[in-house]
C-alpha cells in the first residue's frame, strides 16, 4: 500500500467515519460468523475443534477476500477497518445528549456501544464507561488494524479485524461459548498483545504534548494494567487514566448481574463532563502519532 493511498483511507476515515447506509465489511464479517457457526455446530466436531475451524475459515476468507481486490480496493479495505471517527462520534454524541440535561436518552445512547447495563447509570458513571469505551477501542479499533496494516497490508487489516469481530461474538466464556470460542478468544489475545502496548506508548508521548501527565500515565499503566481480566485492554485504559488523572473500573452489572473490575488510576479528578473533552483530545493526539508511525514506515 502506498502513502499516498493510506492518506486518503486516514482521510475518508475522519471526514466520514463508519455512516449507517454504507456497506461496512466488518457486518458481512458477521453474517459469516453466524452462517459458520450454525455449520459447525451441527458437525459432528468437538466443540473446541470446531471452535478452531470457525476461526480459521472465517479469518481466511476475509483476508482472501480482500487480497482478491487488491491493489484496487486498498483505499476502501483501509478505510473501512480503521475506526477512529466513529469511536469519537458514537460517544460524542452520548455527551451532547448530556450536556442538555436528557440523561435518559444518555443511557440508551450508552446502551448502544457498551455491553454494561445503563439504566441506571449517572452521569460521573456515564463518562466513566464512555472513557473506558474509547481508551480500550483505541487499542482494537485503531492501533491494531493500523499495526495489521502496516505489516501485512489490507489483507492482514482484514484477518486481524475478523478474529476481533469473531472474539466479540463467541468469545465468551458462558456455558454456551467457552469452548466453541476459545480459539478466537485466544487469539484475539495473541494478535492485540503488541498493539495494546504499542497504544499504551502512544498515549504516553501524546500526554507529554499535551501537557497532561505522562509520568503519572507510565507509573499507573505498568501499575495497574496486568490486573485487569484481559491481558490486553488494561494497557490502554490504564494510559489514558493515568494522563487524565482520573479512575476508572469498579461496579459494572450486565444483564442484571455485577461484575467487579479492579480500579485503574488515581481519582485526582473528578468524572465530569470536561474529562470526556480531554479523553477526545488525547485519543486524537495519540491516534495521529500511530498514523504517523505507520505513514513512515510505508
Amino acid at each position: 500500500m502506498t502513502r499516498w493511498e493510506f492518506g486518503a483511507a486516514v482521510a475518508l476515515d475522519l471526514a466520514l467515519g463508519d455512516p449507517h447506509w454504507f456497506p461496512h465489511p466488518v457486518r458481512g464479517i458477521g453474517w459469516m460468523i453466524s452462517r459458520g457457526e450454525q455449520a459447525v455446530r451441527s458437525s459432528k466436531l468437538p466443540l473446541r475443534i470446531a471452535g478452531v475451524v470457525l476461526c480459521a475459515t472465517v479469518a481466511a476468507a476475509s483476508a482472501g477476500l480482500v487480497w482478491l481486490t487488491l491493489p484496487w480496493g486498498n483505499i476502501y479495505w483501509a478505510y473501512s477497518f480503521l475506526a477512529l471517527r466513529s469511536l469519537d462520534v458514537e460517544s460524542a454524541h452520548v455527551i451532547r445528549t448530556l450536556r442538555i440535561g436528557d440523561i435518559v436518552a444518555a443511557r440508551k445512547q450508552l446502551a448502544m456501544i457498551v455491553g454494561r447495563d445503563t439504566a441506571t447509570l449517572d452521569e460521573s458513571e456515564i463518562v466513566r464507561a464512555l472513557i473506558e469505551t474509547v481508551s480500550e477501542n483505541f487499542g482494537d479499533g485503531v492501533v491494531a488494524p493500523l499495526f495489521y496494516l502496516a505489516l501485512l497490508g489490507p489483507a492482514g487489516m482484514a484477518a486481524y479485524k475478523a478474529v476481533n469481530t469473531l472474539d466479540s461474538m463467541v468469545g465468551y466464556k458462558d456455558a454456551r461459548y467457552r469452548e466453541l470460542g476459545w480459539a478466537s478468544a485466544k487469539l484475539d489475545d495473541v494478535l492485540n498483545y503488541i498493539p495494546a502496548r504499542l497504544s499504551a506508548a502512544f498515549v504516553w508521548i501524546a500526554a507529554t504534548l499535551l501537557g497532561m501527565s505522562p509520568a503519572r500515565s507510565v507509573r499507573t499503566t505498568w501499575r495497574d494494567a496486568a490486573s485487569q481480566p484481559s491481558p490486553n485492554s488494561g494497557w490502554p485504559e490504564a494510559a489514558f487514566a493515568g494522563a487524565l488523572g482520573v479512575q476508572l473500573g469498579g461496579i459494572n452489572f450486565y444483564r442484571g448481574v455485577e461484575s467487579r473490575k479492579p480500579r485503574i488510576g488515581e481519582s485526582h479528578r473528578p468524572l465530569v463532563l470536561t474529562e470526556f473533552s480531554r479523553a477526545r483530545r488525547l485519543l486524537y493526539t495519540a491516534a495521529l502519532l500511530a498514523i504517523a508511525g505507520v505513514t513512515l514506515w510505508l
